[in-house]
């Protein structure tokens, strides 16, 4: 079997490989030391260069989507259904009862709104 042949196996034995090869994320060096091929490093990425320019694009939507970075969240104060303290902070995000918002809290949140769904959470 040809080196390139044996490359391809090895990256159809590792879907995300693949699926990076698509999307052109890889650093082809570091995926040839990766993939257990016998043969030169340079050899092998070589291959795999060759082998993603075969392989269709990996295609993306377009979304409408603003991601930021909160910090100071925590439990608000209980307040009504809506989600509003009795402070009048508004929560990011109510868990089993309990709303979480900016109030000088430990944790970040990552908000995320516009045109987003389970899947991309999921990417996220």
């Amino acid at each position: 079997m040809s080196l390139a042949a044996e490359t391809r196996r090895a990256v159809d034995r590792h879907p995300f490989l693949r699926t990076a090869l698509r999307a052109g994320v890889v650093n082809y060096t570091a995926a040839a030391r990766y993939l257990d091929v016998d043969g030169e490093i340079d050899a092998i990425a070589t291959a795999l260069r060759r082998y993603a320019e075969e392989l269709p694009a990996y295609e993306t939507e377009s979304r409408d989507v603003r991601v930021r970075m909160e910090s100071g969240i925590g439990p608000l104060e209980s307040g009504d259904e809506r989600g509003t303290s009795t402070d009048g902070d508004d929560a990011l995000v109510t868990v089993g009862g309990t709303a979480f918002g900016a109030c000088g809290g430990d944790r970040t949140a990552i908000v995320a709104t516009g045109d987003v769904d389970t899947a991309a959470l999921a990417a996220v």
